[in-house]
């Protein structure tokens, strides 16, 4: 339990868009756990997106899993984002938003329990195996839908965030074109977008081969007019991690639409659909130094904190990093592990970088009791991602801080009556 220093209220500005005495604020107002999202920087980044160069057009797609919160779905919407839906509840959630049905597309592992109906509606449907695209024929005869190819590569910073390769489940396998086309001729489907999504990885030449790889398989498919990159831009939520070029990527897509126009006499539509890079940055979990252990002069400092894997479960799940700040400038510093207030041993929010199973201490103030401590890059595949009611800690409320400083609260905390209100 060394300590080293103290920390300067500079080197625990990582989530800047939530200071000391905006902390203090969200607590008094909201209690503690709670997430707050910087409509700002959610604003911003969605902009930049937005000016993605692409030759022929451009349609941007929030895969709306990150986190499917109401308000940042409607600021969104209101931007001009289009939805990538994980699921037939997604697809509901987003029409609920206010979103057309023509903007929703349906990307979902498992198919679909109402096809016909997306299609009569007008939502796009994008099989993502021979099984969905048969089904759709059925349901759907002579509709327009989307296929979604594993084109044989992926990226990821984890095999857990890599949705592409033989080693991916998504997708139909590059090797089955004949097949999604016979089926599509069987049923009068026209294929009028391919798909392919690679997962989370940063690595450029990566996704220079699959552009190529994908726009090769785009050239067997003469009716299709749109080619949807996916998402999978990285975000570096600490310091140390990489994250993606988006100009670099950018660059070389534009350049591979266009030799593509020039080879095979079509323009191609472009879609892209980020989730995290969108809204990673623009979150963080707001929580409060419950205790305070140690396990002797050989081993560790705990903090435990009022927020843990009931709402950020990706340290637990895959050994993800985030960002984590006492705010408590001035103090001396100490290595310490953060955990949460779970019954669970996997509760563990600094797991070692690289190594899951270990523990990763951090350098931070010493905390005690009482202290606001922030979980940064929280704004993506947390709340929507959490292990709500685990040991029936209740759902913890969202909050949006507006661009004049004003709190605007999104969705309140669970209350006991509706955590047991489905129980019989």
């Amino acid at each position: 339990m060394a300590t080293r220093g103290t920390m300067t209220g500079e080197e625990t500005a990582r989530t800047p868009f939530l200071t000391l005495d905006k902390a203090a604020e969200v607590r008094e107002r909201f209690g503690t756990p709670c997430y707050v999202y910087d409509r700002t920087l959610l604003e911003s980044t969605a902009r930049q997106v937005l000016a993605f160069p692409a030759p022929y057009g451009l349609t941007l797609r929030y895969a709306m899993k990150a986190n499917p919160s109401r308000g940042i779905l409607t600021l969104f919407r209101d931007l001009g984002l289009h939805i990538d839906a994980s699921s037939d509840w997604e697809v509901e959630r987003a029409l609920r938003a206010g979103f057309a049905p023509s903007q929703i597309q349906l990307t979902a592992q498992m198919p679909s329990i109402r096809p016909a109906e997306h299609v009569r509606r007008g939502i796009v449907l994008n099989a993502c195996s021979l099984h969905q695209l048969e089904s759709f024929g059925r349901a759907a005869p002579g509709a327009a839908v989307a296929v979604r190819m594993n084109p044989g590569l992926g990226s990821g910073s984890t095999r857990r965030t890599n949705t592409g390769g033989p080693g991916a489940s998504f997708g139909i396998w590059h090797e089955y074109l004949d097949e999604v086309k016979a089926i599509a001729a069987r049923h009068g489907l026209t294929i009028r977008t391919l798909h392919s999504h690679i997962g989370s990885g940063t690595d450029p030449e990566v996704w220079k081969r699959v552009t190529r790889m994908t726009l090769d398989l785009a050239a067997r498919l003469p009716d299709a007019g749109t080619v949807n990159l996916g998402g999978g831009f990285k975000v570096g939520r600490m310091p140390e991690e990489p994250t993606v070029d988006i100009a670099e990527v950018a660059g070389h897509v534009r350049a591979e639409i266009e030799a593509f126009r020039a080879r095979e006499g079509r323009r191609l539509h472009l879609e892209i659909e980020p989730g995290t890079y969108l809204v990673a940055r623009a979150g963080a979990v707001l929580a409060t130094c419950v205790d305070v252990v140690d396990t002797g002069s050989s081993g560790y400092l705990f903090a435990k904190l009022d927020a843990g894997m009931t709402e950020v479960t990706r340290p637990s799940l895959y050994g993800a990093q985030h960002p984590i700040d006492v705010l408590a400038p001035g103090r001396d510093a100490a290595e310490v592990v953060f955990v949460g207030p779970c019954c669970e041993s996997g509760d563990i929010l600094t797991p070692a970088p690289g190594d899951p199973e270990a523990l990763g201490p951090r350098w931070v103030p010493r905390p005690r009791i009482g202290d606001l401590v922030v979980v940064g890059g929280a704004g993506a595949y947390c709340a929507a991602m959490s292990t709500i009611n685990y040991n029936s800690y209740p759902q913890a409320p969202e909050v949006m801080l507006e661009p004049d400083g004003a709190l605007r609260l999104l969705r309140r905390r669970q209350t006991l009556d509706q955590m047991l209100a489905n129980e019989e």
